[in-house]
């Protein structure tokens, strides 16, 4: 039976995503909703979209349109987030049937949207779509900027982002960099910690960006000795999204320096031919790569190094592919993401008239990730012998599944381990097998160990 002061949320897209989700969930709660994970039981839907490709669009669209064919009398479907604010009208025309759209500018407002929605006196769609960005967080609205997902959580430092590159729609979408303030972030970890957290992910747009806009330099450095100043019981600290040409020596040291943040680093490099960065309009300093790669390895030589990378880019060359493919050798990276260029009209990439087919971008495709497994496959093997710390995520058909350092949530692999291990805790495991992206393990219980084997 439908309650009217229930609401259903469906995040899609990335995890900066989820803590705009997380934050609208928490504002909702906060004005007497409740959250519902059945859309036929609420009053209030609301899909936090992504839109910032092609394939990301498509499936928002899907998402609403299965909720609009199914929405009953008196509910409101809300579209929110990236699609909502590229978009604006167009949503409403692709998915009749939506009662408001807000943008990711404006999800603090999402309360009073919704009792704005509740007065109108005509059924047409409401937007809420100001174009100034905002700086929000828990010294606006009382709202934590995390996602928790079990003993991690994301925390959101930071919005939008300043850099020019040609493929990319988040300035459209998301404004300027606008970091958050410190004594917020650093407030939110102590009630991460309090609250027991294991795992803290500092995530941006660009976290390596943090604390430009507020006169400071190095920001990120000195935010993060902060955090472990005052959390100094969250065991794991990670970073995610690292912008090219900003990790610092002074980053480097204080990682290296600090226990509790992690010997890994995400940094989306995006190519490795410097013609192809100056038409996407990245740092082509390729020698900078090389270097900074040598210094992180130099400093903690167990770290773990995570990039993306983008084929198919217009104009991009097989001589160009061959120099990425190099670029790979070289350096080899623990973990890879290969995607392939997504067209998108409102960035300056759409402007370039030699677009590489769609059959070659896969074959591309195809071929680096199947470089980059090898290459996967003998860092994993590295790991054999070792005894690391797991943060144990699940168990079932007698194994328990769980994180090394060296794994991002969701994006990278998993260890595997015999047996029903505690969630949510860190527990010892020594490596005894690998595979392409995952490993096996057993516990260390008193100098014994449990078999296993495992095949890929």
């Amino acid at each position: 039976m439908k309650q009217q002061k229930q609401f259903f949320m469906l995040s899609l897209g990335c995890s900066k995503n989820t803590v705009d989700s997380e934050s609208m969930g928490k504002l909702m709660q906060q004005a007497g909703f409740n959250g519902t994970a059945n859309p036929d039981d609420a009053s209030v839907v609301i899909v936090n979209t992504c839109g910032f490709i092609e394939a990301a669009r498509q499936e928002s669209i899907g998402a609403l349109r299965e909720l609009a064919e199914a929405k009953q009398p008196n509910q409101l479907l809300i579209a929110a987030g990236c699609m909502a604010q590229r978009y604006g009208d167009e949503v409403v025309a692709w998915v009749p049937g939506i009662d408001g759209v807000i943008g990711t500018r404006r999800w603090m407002d999402i309360v009073p949207f919704v009792r704005k929605l509740r007065r109108r006196k005509h059924p047409q769609p409401l937007y809420h779509l100001p174009d100034e960005a905002k700086t929000v967080g828990t010294d606006e609205k009382g709202v934590i900027r995390t996602a928790v997902q079990g003993r991690s959580a994301y925390l959101k430092i930071a919005d939008g982002c300043r850099r020019p590159c040609a493929f990319c729609a988040i300035p459209q979408i998301k404004g300027a960099h606008v970091s958050r303030p410190p004594q917020t972030i650093i407030a939110e970890a102590v009630r991460l910690q309090d609250a027991g957290l294991q795992e803290l992910i500092l995530i941006s747009q660009d976290t390596s960006d943090y604390g430009h806009d507020l006169g400071l330099k190095n920001g990120l450095s000195q935010l993060l000795r902060q955090i472990t100043q005052a959390a100094p019981d969250i065991p794991w600290i990670r970073l995610m999204y690292a912008y090219p040409g900003y990790v610092t020596d002074e980053l480097i040291e204080t990682m290296a320096a600090r226990p509790q943040i992690l010997n890994y680093l995400d940094i989306p490099l995006q190519h490795g031919s410097r013609e192809t960065l100056k038409r996407m309009r990245r740092p082509a300093n390729i020698e900078w790569v090389y270097k900074t790669i040598e210094k992180l390895r130099a400093a903690m030589p167990d770290i773990a190094i995570r990039t993306t990378f983008i084929v198919g880019y217009p104009g991009e060359t097989e001589a160009e592919f061959d120099e990425l493919k190099q670029f790979v050798r070289d350096l080899q990276f623990d973990r890879v993401g290969a995607f392939t260029y997504s067209y998108e009209a409102s960035t300056p990439s759409a402007t370039v008239s030699w677009q590489v087919p769609e059959e070659v971008k896969a074959a591309r495709q195809a071929e680096l990730m199947e470089l980059q497994q090898a290459i996967s496959l003998a860092k994993n093997q590295q790991q054999v012998g070792r005894t690391l710390p797991v943060l144990v995520e699940g168990y079932g058909d007698g194994v328990s599944i769980g994180r090394t350092y060296r794994d991002a949530p969701e994006i990278d692999g998993y260890t595997i381990v015999p047996g029903e291990l505690p969630l949510g805790e860190l527990v010892p495991i020594r490596i005894d097998g690998a595979m392409t992206y995952d490993l096996t393990g057993n516990p260390q219980r008193e100098g014994t160990s449990i078999s296993i084997n495992l095949v890929e």
